[in-house]
């Protein structure tokens, strides 16, 4: 796998596009690896763009800021692409060869031709996962979507691995954090949605490694080699 991976996270706000890439930075960490998150959002509220980034290497990383030339390509809802709900126009700009893009649809989206020509020149496969369905039938609540989609990710690259991943997600629901208002008032959302803290802990941990499980059946069936 390469030396350095980045990500983009494209979503809505109130989808916890911000969260994951927290909780993914830490896991990452936890793994011996060296990471920094970045969030980058407007107006803070729900279904307005938002966007974060990730970067994860095996060397100190000194870059910050907005993440032009993404490896991997994560997309929390489909109107990111059929209503250019981002900030990031096309969807995929700046993607690497030999990349990844992962979408939250239950089926297909209608991306043109052209656009599918290029990502197919660039060797970058599109995983389709129906990862809010998925939280909705595990956790009972589609704001457990960002768990799906970590374990989308985890699957298709073992990126970080599921020890590291769920001592993240400790840290992160376990206890007090408040990373914005906006993100503050999303937990305390979801911790009303489970009455007791362990039940959430459980809850998002069944998420991420029954959408695992999908991103592994997966990859196997990609001719491209991803992330090499």
């Amino acid at each position: 796998m390469r030396r350095r991976i980045n990500l983009r996270m494209s979503g809505l706000g109130g989808q916890g596009v911000v969260t994951s890439a927290h909780v993914l930075a830490t896991a990452a960490s936890k793994d011996g690896k060296f990471a920094i998150s970045n969030p980058f959002f407007g107006a803070e509220k729900r279904m307005a763009p938002a966007e974060s980034y990730v970067r994860i290497g095996d060397e100190k990383i000194y870059d910050r800021g907005e993440l032009v030339y993404p490896d991997v390509i994560m997309i929390f809802h489909p109107t990111v692409i059929t209503m250019g709900k981002c900030y990031t126009m096309p969807f995929y700009d700046g993607i690497k060869k030999g990349g990844l893009v992962i979408i939250n649809s239950d089926k297909p989206l209608p991306i043109l031709e052209e656009n599918l020509k290029f990502l197919e020149d660039q060797e970058v496969p599109i995983f389709y996962v129906a990862a809010t369905p998925m939280a909705v039938e595990v956790a009972g609540t589609e704001l457990a979507t960002n768990m799906a989609m970590l374990g989308a990710l985890m699957g298709a690259t073992d990126l970080v691995t599921m020890e590291s991943m769920e001592a993240s997600i400790r840290d992160r629901f376990g206890k007090k954090y408040v990373a914005s208002g906006g993100t503050a008032t999303l937990d305390e959302a979801i911790k009303k949605k489970f009455a007791k803290k362990e039940q959430l802990l459980e809850k998002n941990m069944a998420t991420v490694r029954k959408v695992y499980d999908l991103g592994a059946d997966w990859i196997k069936t990609v001719k491209s080699p991803v992330l090499v």
